[in-house]
């Protein structure tokens, strides 16, 4: 289990700075797999035509992506070797290798991996374990959940975070998302068993804006500290409210409270309840 590092005050901002304890989190002296690693470019933004699509990303620390296995294709399990930090996820990840081919692949770090344990030999219900759907128990925490069979886990990756399985009828089971929202997987889904490791990444407080800076966050400005011709919260004298009905963007749309999933999307059927407590259409 992850433990948070406090400072000394010697500074404004290490008064208010805690991390995470890599000391007592990580294999000590161990340094990435290089076939593992991939250099990925700072877009700061724009899309493949250029255009700024997301907006206050740019700079930050150039750093080496982890090429995570997500698949979990590990026919008589694997071995742990270490537990390693990604500066490119909130996770930890865990070099393991594959007790079938001695291939080394990353893997997320789950509650429960230790270094030089074996897991996912078989679908026991047991910590750190991939198993389908259909065997997970009601009620049991469970984390990198697949959407569709064989695809490769894309649900519940971040550090600290888990679904909580439901229920089970008619060849599907209703899990409910750290998000809120409960909808239904095909039970041929693959799982894991337990949280995401890292669960103390919730509490770290960063401290000073240079961190933000570090990880290629840019400063964020207020529209109504802006002037009317850049933004239409703008203008006034001193604090005062923005004077429209609703919010709106710098271009003046909708910013709160606009539905942008597609009512006709194909997996809405799929949705039980949507985060926000409305049953799904």
């Amino acid at each position: 289990m992850s433990r948070i590092k406090l400072y000394k005050p010697t500074t404004p901002a290490r008064r208010h700075t805690s991390i995470v304890d890599y000391a007592n989190s990580l294999t000590k002296d161990v340094k990435p797999t290089k076939a593992l690693l991939l250099r990925k470019k700072n877009r700061a933004g724009r899309n493949s035509t250029g255009k700024i699509t997301v907006r206050h990303r740019g700079g930050g620390y150039r750093s080496l992506v982890r090429m995570v296995n997500f698949n979990r294709t590990f026919p008589l399990g694997f071995k742990v070797v270490s537990t390693e930090y990604d500066p490119g996820r909130t996770a930890f990840v865990c070099l393991v290798t594959d007790l079938e081919t001695g291939k080394k692949h990353y893997v997320l770090h789950t509650n429960g991996m230790k270094d030089g344990e074996k897991y996912g030999a078989n679908n026991e219900i047991s910590a750190a374990n991939g198993v389908v759907l259909a065997l997970v128990p009601v009620g049991t925490e469970v984390s990198q959940l697949e959407i569709n069979p064989g695809q490769g886990a894309k649900l519940v990756r971040g550090a600290g975070t888990y679904a909580t399985v439901s229920a089970r009828e008619n060849g599907f089971v209703t899990v409910k998302l750290p998000s809120g929202e409960i909808r239904k997987l095909d039970e041929k889904c693959s799982c894991v068993i337990n949280p995401v490791g890292n669960g103390a990444h919730n509490r770290v407080r960063t401290g000073k804006a240079g961190i933000n800076r570090h990880k290629g966050f840019r400063p964020t400005v207020r529209g109504k500290v802006m002037n009317p011709v850049d933004h239409p919260h703008g203008g006034g004298e001193a604090r005062n409210s923005i004077g429209l009905k609703y919010p709106k963007t710098p271009w003046g749309k909708h910013a709160l409270g606009v539905a942008t999933r597609r009512p006709k999307k194909q997996s809405a059927k799929f949705i039980v309840s949507r985060r926000n407590g409305k049953k799904a259409k």
